[in-house]
C-alpha cells in the first residue's frame, strides 16, 4: 500500500527518494504513530518532504490517495452518531494501564485495510457492551476499537478530546496555494522570451577573461602573454511581479507557475507578491499566512524604486465594483477603490504591464477586463508567447503608462 503511495508522490511531482521512504517505514516499524490518519499525515510529510514548497503537492496526493480512508472514518463517526455504536458501550468505568512488557505482547491486526474490515465485522455482529476485552468495541481492553484501553494499531472511538479529527481537514484547508517555482516548464520559450529583459552590467572582482584585450596586450608586449581580466557580466534588471491567486485563477495555475518558475530562474533581482482579484491596501508573499503576514501596498511603493519593471499577472475577471468602488472587494471592506491603488503604482513605477491568461477573444465580453485595460492605458497583453514578447518589449522601450495622471483621478 505504501509503495503505491510512494510512486503516487513521485508521479505527483514530490521529489521523494528511496532513503526518505525507508525512513518513513522505519518510523512506522517503531510505532511512532498508531492508527491515526492525522498523525500518519504529519509523520509522512516530515519524512518525505524536505522543502516546504512541495507541501501543497504532497497534500493533494495524500488527499487523493487516502480519500477512501477518510470516507471510512466518516462512516465510523456516523455509526457513533446514529446509535449503531451505543454510547453505553463507550462509557468510562475503568482505564487499562499496561507495562511496556505487557504492551509488547499485544499484536496488531496488520494494517489499515484489515483494521477497517475487522471494524465493519464488529459493527455488524456486536450486540452488547464490552469492557476489558481484546476483540469487540469497548473500553479498558486490548481491542483495537474503543476507548481507554490499549492496542498498538487501533481506532479510537468516543474517547475524551476531539472525537473525530480527520487529517483531511488539514490538507484541504488550503485557501490559496503558492505558485511553485520548481515546476518543470512545458516549453523553454518562456525563458527565452524573458531574456529580452536582461540588462547586463560588469560588477564584482575581475574574474572573467577579456579575450580581445588580452590579444591586443600580448601583441603590444612582444608576444609575452599579458592576461586582461574584467568583472563578470551580471543581469541587473529589477523585476517586481504581482500575481493574482485563487478563485478564477485556479484555471490558469499551470501557465502562472511556468511563468513564475522561469522568472525565478532568469532574474537575480526579482521580488514578488500575491493579490486576489485586484490591487488593494495590502499584499502578501505566502498564501498559507496571507491573513497574518501582510505587507501594506504603501510600504511596497516606499521600498522599491521606480527603476523596477512591474508585471501584473491575472485574469482580470471580476465584478467591476471590485475595481472602481470603496468596499468592492469580495474578501474585505477596502477603504479605497482598487483603481486608486493602481494609479499610485503607475505614478511611482515607470514601466508596468499586465499579462492576462484569459484567451484574448474573451476580453471584449468581460467588463472588468475592459476597465483594467483602460486603467493600464492599453498595456495588457495575453499570456501567450507572442503576448509575452510584446509585453516585455513594452517594458524595455520604457513607454510611460500614466505619466501625467494624478493618483486619485477617476478612470471613467
Amino acid at each position: 500500500m505504501l509503495v503505491d503511495f510512494f510512486f503516487a508522490l513521485r508521479q505527483g511531482g514530490v521529489p521523494v527518494t528511496i532513503t526518505e521512504f525507508l525512513s518513513l517505514l522505519a518510523a512506522l516499524d517503531k510505532r511512532v504513530v498508531v492508527a491515526s490518519l492525522d498523525d500518519f499525515y504529519f509523520l509522512a510529510r516530515t519524512c518525505l518532504v524536505k522543502d516546504e514548497r512541495h507541501y501543497d503537492r504532497f497534500d493533494q496526493v495524500f488527499g487523493a490517495y487516502f480519500k477512501g480512508a477518510e470516507d471510512r472514518m466518516e462512516q465510523l463517526a456516523q455509526a457513533v452518531a446514529d446509535g449503531r455504536i451505543p454510547p453505553e458501550w463507550l462509557a468510562r468505568r475503568n482505564e487499562l494501564n499496561l507495562s511496556p512488557e505487557e504492551q509488547a505482547l499485544i499484536e496488531s491486526l496488520g494494517g489499515w485495510e484489515k483494521l477497517m474490515e475487522a471494524l465493519r465485522e464488529r459493527l455488524e455482529n456486536q450486540k452488547e457492551r464490552h469492557e476489558g476485552g481484546n476483540r469487540n468495541i469497548g473500553t479498558a481492553g486490548r481491542s483495537p476499537f474503543g476507548a481507554y484501553g490499549y492496542n498498538p494499531e487501533g481506532v479510537r472511538i468516543g474517547q475524551g478530546g476531539p472525537r473525530h479529527r480527520s487529517a483531511v481537514k488539514v490538507w484541504d484547508q488550503r485557501e490559496f496555494r503558492n505558485y511553485d517555482d520548481q515546476v518543470e516548464l512545458g516549453t523553454r520559450n518562456i525563458k527565452v522570451a524573458l531574456k529580452r529583459l536582461r540588462q547586463f552590467v560588469r560588477e564584482g572582482n575581475e574574474l572573467e577573461l577579456d579575450l580581445d584585450d588580452t590579444i591586443r596586450a600580448t601583441a603590444r608586449n612582444a608576444g609575452y602573454l599579458d592576461l586582461k581580466l574584467v568583472p563578470e557580466r551580471r543581469n541587473q534588471v529589477k523585476v517586481l511581479l504581482f500575481m493574482d491567486v485563487g478563485g478564477s485563477m485556479d484555471d490558469h495555475v499551470r501557465i502562472a507557475q511556468e511563468l513564475f518558475s522561469a522568472a525565478r530562474a532568469e532574474f537575480k533581482h526579482l521580488e514578488y507578491f500575491y493579490f486576489h482579484n485586484f490591487l488593494y491596501e495590502w499584499l502578501w508573499k505566502d498564501n498559507r499566512r496571507r491573513r497574518t503576514e501582510r505587507m501594506p501596498t504603501a510600504d511596497v511603493l516606499a521600498t522599491f524604486g521606480p527603476d523596477y519593471k512591474v508585471i501584473f499577472v491575472g485574469d482580470a475577471t471580476m465584478s467591476p465594483y471590485e475595481i472602481l468602488h470603496e468596499g468592492g472587494s469580495v474578501e474585505h471592506h477596502n477603504p479605497e477603490a482598487g483603481a486608486v491603488w493602481m494609479r499610485r503604482m503607475q505614478a511611482h513605477f515607470r514601466r508596468i504591464i499586465w499579462l492576462n491568461p484569459e484567451p484574448e477573444n474573451r476580453w471584449e465580453g468581460t467588463p472588468s477586463i475592459n476597465i483594467i485595460r483602460q486603467l493600464m492605458d492599453g498595456q495588457m497583453y495575453p499570456l501567450t508567447l507572442d503576448g509575452l514578447t510584446q509585453g516585455l518589449r513594452a517594458l524595455n522601450t520604457g513607454r510611460s503608462t500614466t505619466a501625467n495622471v494624478r493618483p486619485h483621478e477617476p478612470i471613467l
